[in-house]
């Protein structure tokens, strides 16, 4: 009899176990579906920025209202909805090195994976000059480019290697109306759970980039025909259109939020003494 009952509180502490277990895991696991929105009319990073004067750049291009990202078993997709439709008028399918049927945008997605102070990557991308929080810095950064793969790991070669092994590319990056959407499997990124942050920074793709640039467009003083303008040609200003700003709801008054986030630099003095404007995460 002893022996039963003992079995039967086994069996029973084992079933307790499992629970636990199973209620643990859907406590931190990939809801399914996260969806982070930012209000229209901030494309204009830290208030100032001004589009390229090109007919090609119309009102809206770089101006993001959405991010979701979706699990789709073993891969994960990221949309990001803009407020203009996206265009190609460089014509990417037809480049040498095949695009992805868009010309303009180029997106960055970083993702804080374990909300650590002082773990993970402080500096983002080569050509953005932003910088991370202490408690927000990024473990990987999905590149979402109308440049093909192929392009883009030549750069990554000869201009961010230091960060090659969390530069996530997708499997496939596509245009659809108004919204950009990028492809990538689990084994590269990771499997998404409760807790992780996020940052999207949209910039503009550039074909003929400077040489310590990944592929982004700088923001100057004074705009032109492929310009961004009302920034710096000291190359210390934020090179970031637009981004999120916590906690991600689309308000008004992350509007405001975002400036004061992309204002924060310091250009003072030699190089090595200049501050970077410091993003956060936004942890859904």
């Amino acid at each position: 009899m002893r022996g039963v009952l003992y079995n039967d509180r086994a069996e029973t502490c084992l079933r307790l176990t499992g629970l636990l277990t199973v209620l643990l895991f859907a406590s931190t696991a990939f809801a399914g579906k996260i969806v982070l929105k930012d209000p229209k009319g901030d494309d204009d990073g830290p208030g100032t920025y001004a589009y390229p004067t090109a007919s090609e750049y119309k009102n809206g291009s770089f101006d993001f209202t959405k991010v979701e990202i979706l699990d789709k078993g073993d891969k994960v997709q990221i949309k990001v909805h803009l407020k203009a439709k996206l265009t190609d008028p460089w014509k990417s399918r037809d480049w040498p090195v095949r695009g992805n049927g868009f010309s303009l945008q180029m997106a960055f997605l970083f993702i804080d994976q374990d909300h650590k102070a002082g773990s993970g990557h402080a500096e983002g991308l080569p050509g953005l000059n932003i910088a991370f929080e202490d408690d927000a810095r990024w473990e990987k950064v999905i590149i979402i480019s109308p440049q093909g793969n192929t392009r883009i790991k030549g750069e990554i070669n000869q201009k961010a290697k230091s960060f090659k092994s969390d530069i996530v590319l997708p499997l496939k990056v596509k245009a659809s109306g108004k919204k950009l959407i990028a492809t990538v499997s689990k084994a590269d990124l990771g499997s998404p759970v409760k807790g992780w942050g996020y940052q999207l920074v949209l910039q503009s793709n550039e074909g003929y980039p400077d040489k310590g640039d990944l592929l982004t467009r700088k923001v100057n003083q004074s705009g032109g025909d492929h310009r961004f303008g009302g920034g710096r040609d000291d190359d210390c200003d934020p090179h970031a259109i637009d981004i999120l700003a916590p906690p991600g709801k689309g308000g008004k008054d992350e509007i405001q939020a975002q400036h004061e986030i992309l204002k924060a630099y310091k250009c003072d003095g030699n190089k090595a003494d200049w501050k970077l404007a410091k993003l956060p995460m936004v942890y859904p």
